[in-house]
């Protein structure tokens, strides 16, 4: 069987156009393996439920008897222990849960915290 003598140089230039292609496509055109699209797709998955439960959260501090004053308590709380105030008060532990998600209580703080902080 005779191969033609142009053969190798197509070869060649096929493996360094695959070559090629997979780091261009990997590095800048969006490409991602099984494992980190999976990856992503549960940090995207975890956001959207402490979004959600983090507005639940909120209504239901706003939503109690001294709200106002609640609110200016936790303006005084430092950012950092502002989780830890809404995680105490009870408003962050849903339905069914024993413990309060310490992600949900950060976001109501902060969502909270945006209303009344006074802008300059």
């Amino acid at each position: 069987m005779n191969i033609p003598t142009n053969t190798k140089p197509w070869i060649q230039g096929a493996v360094v156009g695959a070559v090629a292609a997979a780091i261009i496509g990997f590095s800048w055109g969006g490409w991602v393996t099984g494992g980190s699209s999976d990856k992503r797709a549960a940090v995207a998955a975890h956001d959207a439920t402490v979004s959600a439960l983090a507005s639940i959260c909120a209504d239901r501090f706003r939503a109690q008897v001294d709200a106002a004053g609640k609110l200016v308590e936790l303006s005084k709380t430092s950012s950092w222990d502002r989780g830890n105030f809404i995680e105490k008060s009870g408003f962050a532990l849903m339905p069914g849960n024993k413990t309060a998600d310490s992600d949900v209580a950060r976001a109501c703080a902060e969502s909270l915290a945006v209303v009344t902080t006074p802008k300059t």
